[in-house]
C-alpha cells in the first residue's frame, strides 16, 4: 500500500491544507452541495492538482468531511452502569448529531444509495458501522444474558430505527417535526430493548413471517 500523500514531509503544513479542504468541503454540504474534489478546492484556495493529492475522489474527500469519522464512543463521561440508560445516552447522542448535520448525513445517505458496494478501502461512513459499534458499546453487558447472535441482531433492529434514514422518513412521509422524530427514535430503541429482554430478538433461523398477500385468497388481498 502506498503512503498517504500527507504522512511524509511537510507534514505540519499538509496537515493544514487537508484540513482546509475538509472544511470547505462540510461547508459546502452544509449548504446542500454534493461537491466535488474541484469544488473543495476552490473554496478552500488550493489547487486542483493539490487536492486530488490528498483526496483522488468525490468518495474520499466525503468520507473525510463526515461529521462522525472520528468518534470513536457516544457514551460521554462516567456512563451509566444500566444498559438501558446507557442505550438512551448512545441514542441521544446519536439522534442528535444527526439532526445537527442533517444536511451531511442526507448526501452520504445518497451517496451510499447511488454508489457500488465498497470492497473495504475508502468506503462511506455510513457503511462503516459506527452506530453499530457504539449502540454494541452501550449493550455490551447484556451479551452473556443475550448471546451474541441475539444481541448482533438487537443492535441491528436498534440501528434500523435511529439512523439517518430513519429520520428521512419520520419527516419526509410521516410529516413529523425533527423534534417528534428524534423522540419517536428513541422510543423505539427503548421498546426495542424492553422486547429482547423480555421475549428475545427474532432468532436468525427463524423464517419469515408470510405476508397478507401471500396467505390471502384472491379476494382478501390487501392492495
Amino acid at each position: 500500500m502506498s503512503t498517504p500523500y500527507a504522512a511524509f514531509g511537510r507534514t505540519d503544513q499538509k496537515g493544514r491544507t487537508r484540513a482546509a479542504l475538509v472544511r470547505a468541503a462540510r461547508d459546502l454540504v452544509a449548504r446542500g452541495v454534493s461537491p466535488t474534489v474541484e469544488q473543495a478546492a476552490a473554496a478552500a484556495a488550493v489547487s486542483r492538482t493539490t487536492a486530488y493529492r490528498y483526496f483522488p475522489s468525490q468518495r474520499a474527500l466525503l468520507a473525510a468531511a463526515h461529521p462522525e469519522t472520528d468518534t470513536a464512543s457516544m457514551l460521554g463521561e462516567a456512563p451509566p452502569e444500566d444498559p438501558a440508560a446507557r442505550l438512551d445516552r448512545v441514542v441521544a447522542a446519536v439522534t442528535d448529531m444527526i439532526v445537527e448535520t442533517e444536511p451531511q448525513q442526507r448526501t452520504m445517505l445518497r451517496l451510499s444509495l447511488d454508489a457500488e458496494p465498497d470492497t473495504g478501502v475508502g468506503a462511506l461512513p455510513l457503511r462503516q458501522g459506527r452506530a453499530t459499534a457504539w449502540i454494541t458499546e452501550a449493550l455490551e453487558e447484556l451479551r452473556v444474558q443475550l448471546g451474541d447472535a441475539e444481541l448482533d441482531r438487537l443492535v441491528l433492529a436498534i440501528r434500523s430505527a435511529i439512523g439517518i434514514e430513519a429520520l428521512v422518513w419520520l419527516t419526509d412521509v410521516g410529516g413529523l417535526s425533527r423534534t417528534e422524530a428524534v423522540e419517536l427514535m428513541r422510543w423505539s430503541a427503548r421498546s426495542l430493548l424492553q422486547a429482547a429482554l423480555t421475549t428475545g430478538p427474532p432468532s436468525a433461523t427463524a423464517a419469515p413471517a408470510a405476508s397478507a398477500v401471500e396467505t390471502a385468497g384472491p379476494e382478501e388481498s390487501a392492495e
